[in-house]
């Protein structure tokens, strides 16, 4: 008899697309509070690979069906599910110049300058402009990431993403990293290019509101619970959604409400968060699934008890293995 005893909570409410890839034991998890939009998927062209150094060229190229990449040119594709926000930039003063001149002819009363910029760029007359903006996808305030869409048809998807964001706003993205961008290409930032196949919008406040409440907690505790658990996975060390334990844990807070109604009752025990930790499940096997732990110490007794959730991160959108149940170390 295996010692992880499995129990757990529903997945998270939300709007949109669901990731892929049904879990063993329930339901697939639904998509994350806010509007998902996801990017179509063109077909791989015919002709010799795309440049890998050229930094603005072609993205990485389109996964076969749901599986990874085989056989692709560039190799193991670099995953991406990170949380932040999209800000668009100039990339030259020309560039710069032509919004303004298209602003001249735009009626732009009583809009703020990112309304501005959204609905010029969303005139179709003006789309040329929403293909030469560059879009920046900065994590608690770093530049990260310059984003682009898998097809360049999609960059409708960034215009809707901005137009619907507010200053509190996040957005979440999940795509393909891949090589730095050539100089020159956005006023010379020297970021990875990230191509995206979904992108969504929330905020904080909407998420925790979306979660399902514990009827025994009360909901002041539970939501205050829940948002210092949603900004601690945020202020991660180097949390930029690339490697698979970050991508796990970015993954679980916008899809699963669980680890916030287990973390809010450990709170009303007098217990503390006092860590979160990945590791590899023995049940991988051909798949790359992790352990992800998360550990909660009584304040008084100084006794430690921990719950794990398993988390599949095989391929570009992850999924839930298993629900939340307690971990015991072997």
């Amino acid at each position: 008899m295996s010692d992880h005893e499995m129990s757990g909570h529903d997945e998270m409410p939300g709007r949109g697309t669901p990731d892929p890839g049904p879990p063993v034991h329930e339901a697939p998890p639904p998509e994350p509070a806010g509007r998902v939009l996801t990017a179509s998927v063109p077909e791989e062209a015919d002709g010799p690979p795309p440049c890998r150094t050229c930094g603005g060229g072609a993205p990485p190229g389109p996964d076969d069906g749901d599986r990874p990449y085989r056989n692709h040119p560039y190799g193991t594709p670099s995953y991406v599910y990170a949380l932040g926000r999209v800000e668009p930039q100039f990339p030259s003063l020309g560039v710069e110049k032509e919004f303004a001149q298209a602003v001249g002819r735009a009626e732009a009363v009583d809009l703020t300058d990112r309304q501005t910029l959204q609905a010029v760029v969303a005139d179709p007359r003006n789309r040329y402009l929403a293909r030469r903006l560059c879009y920046v996808l900065t994590v608690q305030g770093l530049e990260t990431y310059l984003v682009r869409p898998r097809d360049p048809v999609d960059f409708s998807l960034l215009v809707e993403a901005l137009g619907e964001s507010r200053p509190t706003d996040l957005h979440g993205l999940v795509g393909l990293r891949g090589p730095l961008a050539a100089p020159g290409r956005c006023g010379g930032l020297a970021l990875p290019v990230v191509t995206f196949d979904q992108i969504f919008t929330f905020d904080t406040a909407s998420l925790v509101r979306a979660l399902p409440r514990p009827e025994a907690l009360e909901e002041t505790r539970f939501r205050s619970a829940a948002e210092e658990l949603f900004e601690r996975v945020m202020h991660l060390t180097d949390n930029a959604g690339a490697s698979d334990a970050h991508r796990a844990l970015n993954y679980l807070v916008v899809r699963y409400p669980s680890v916030y109604a287990r973390t809010a009752e450990a709170y009303a025990g007098g217990s503390s968060l006092t860590a979160i930790d990945t590791r590899p499940s023995r049940l991988s096997g051909t798949r790359n699934i992790l352990d992800v732990v998360f550990s909660y110490t009584g304040r008084t007794t100084d006794v430690t008890e921990k719950y794990f959730v398993r988390v599949d991160v095989t391929e570009e959108f992850p999924f839930l293995v298993t629900k939340l149940s307690p971990y015991y170390d072997r």
